[in-house]
């Protein structure tokens, strides 16, 4: 590896060299920040361009696309032959490199366990950043994407294309009017997963094809032979690539809720879920966060809340006054609903399609700032506000609604969600820190008991159950699932 590609190990501690009071800021500006390029466009490159980010490309086409990097070449050729004047490149850190004077902005569509070094990386270098979510894989990655944000004054946005939408903003309007009253209890859902979870290593070794740098692709997670069930796609099931149902969908699904309650960190969270195993996310899930009451609103009271998220098919007791025949899966995906001391408000995904279950229509001003074309849970709004945002000067820029200083410690909520799963088999409710990122009562000396392998046959008409556990100091495991360990040139600790 060349000397100019530095190791997550190094590249995290020079990062906090830069957050003391170093910034790099190019020589050009595009309305004060940026190089610039022909016709006031910015210059854009894509990390992770196969899947979700070929849309959220074809989403940002109106500015220089000039550089694509995927560690998939075959599952990309789409978003090449899109872009055919865009550079190629299997590595990131060498995209960097060659392009790093004349981008702009970065986009970061990776897998989950990627999206942190790159898209910090990127903030330390001064360039604006829209990253896919979930929009880290740790809650010490989401913290620190949060502070590189803030310190850089760069444009950023997650990509929860449903945060742009009218539907959120109609919804917050709505309940900060106080049309359904004290809300203290919130429920969100989703029926993913729509790939596979609640699985078993796989035993059979695979050669990766030609076209796919596995090595790359599995970068800071611990190296495990090539199996094809891992990529493209199906890696979000996976824990050391991906963060299943909850931390795939929350940050579209639970975004209404976390904007319009004004949430911030829970004081305590407790999961359930079906067979949960070391390798995989299971295939359904519970979980309960207990917020505390937050600062009074001018027309309503905020009070203590519960906040209730259920997937895989698990939904929410039926309301009553929901009309028959009304499915709590009316977009097909997800919904929220808010139980009021006055009326009982229910949406649909990204909080689309708001309405009051007493049939009541609100006759609320709407105030909140609106975004051209966001009617509809679609890719291109979402990406040209937050294009909007990067030609802006620092001073005198309007920032996206889910740029990383609202969207880190939304993410950070999401992300207790699954830890919540991930150390059910405590049989307690966490109690969680938030300032500090730790829970508050785990022991030294506790453990862990998670499945490893779980296998199932019927020998002479009779069943034979075969489970194994490891058995796991139950503090490391959550101080690691906080803030990982990394593989290799990867580490982050230096």
């Amino acid at each position: 590896m060349s000397k100019s590609i530095v190791s997550r190990r190094k590249f995290i501690r020079n990062t906090a060299i830069a957050g003391a009071g170093f910034s790099i800021v190019p020589s050009y500006t595009v309305s004060g920040l940026g190089h610039k390029a022909p016709s006031d466009k910015l210059n854009i490159v894509g990390v992770g361009v196969g899947g979700k980010g070929h849309a959220n490309l074809l989403a940002m086409g109106s500015e220089n696309i000039i550089g694509l990097c995927d560690v998939d070449w075959k599952y990309s050729d789409n978003c090449f032959k899109a872009f055919p004047k865009a550079r190629k490149f299997y590595d990131w850190r060498r995209m960097f490199d060659d392009l790093g004077d004349s981008m702009d902005a970065v986009m970061v569509a990776t897998a989950d366990h990627t999206h942190a070094i790159i898209a910090a990386k990127a903030l330390s270098m001064g360039k604006h950043v829209y990253c896919q979510k979930p929009l880290t894989h740790s809650v010490y990655e989401s913290r620190l994407l949060t502070n590189l944000a803030a310190k850089h004054r760069v444009a950023t946005q997650m990509g929860n294309q449903g945060n742009s939408g009218i539907g959120v903003r109609t919804v917050c309007e709505w309940i900060w009017n106080g049309e359904i009253g004290e809300i203290k209890e919130a429920h969100s859902w989703t029926n993913r997963p729509i790939w596979p979870q609640g699985l078993q290593r796989p035993t059979k070794i695979m050669t990766p094809p030609d076209t796919l740098n596995w090595d790359l692709f599995v970068g800071s997670a611990p190296m495990r032979p090539f199996n094809e069930i891992y990529t493209p796609w199906n890696w979000r099931g996976w824990w050391d690539f991906g963060t299943g149902a909850f931390g795939d969908m929350a940050c579209h699904v639970m975004d209404p809720v976390y904007q319009a309650l004004k949430l911030g960190y829970p004081d305590t969270i407790s999961g359930s879920s079906t067979l949960l195993n070391t390798e995989s996310a299971p295939q359904a899930e519970k979980v309960k966060f207990v917020f505390p009451a937050r600062e009074n609103m001018k027309k309503v009271k905020m009070p203590a809340v519960n906040v209730h998220w259920y997937d895989g098919g698990l939904l929410p007791e039926r309301p009553d006054l929901l009309p028959d025949g009304e499915s709590l899966l009316n977009d097909g995906m997800g919904g929220c609903l808010f139980e009021g001391s006055k009326d009982t408000l229910i949406c649909d995904t990204g909080g689309f399609n708001p309405r009051l279950l007493s049939g009541r229509k609100p006759e609320v001003k709407p105030y909140l700032r609106r975004i051209p074309g966001a009617v509809g849970y679609v890719d291109g709004p979402h990406e040209q506000d937050w294009i909007r945002a990067c030609k802006e000067s620092q001073e005198n820029r309007v920032e996206g609604t889910s740029n990383f200083a609202y969207a880190g410690p939304f993410n950070e909520m999401v992300l207790l969600g699954v830890l919540a799963i991930r150390l059910q088999g405590l049989n307690k409710t966490l109690k969680w820190d938030g300032k500090n990122m730790r829970f508050t009562n785990i022991s030294s000396n506790e453990t862990l008991r998670v499945v490893t392998s779980d296998d199932f046959s019927v020998e002479d008409g009779h069943p034979h159950f075969d489970t194994k556990y490891t058995t796991l100091n139950a503090l490391e495991t959550a101080s690691g699932y906080i803030k990982h360990e990394y593989r290799g040139e990867w580490d982050l600790e230096g």
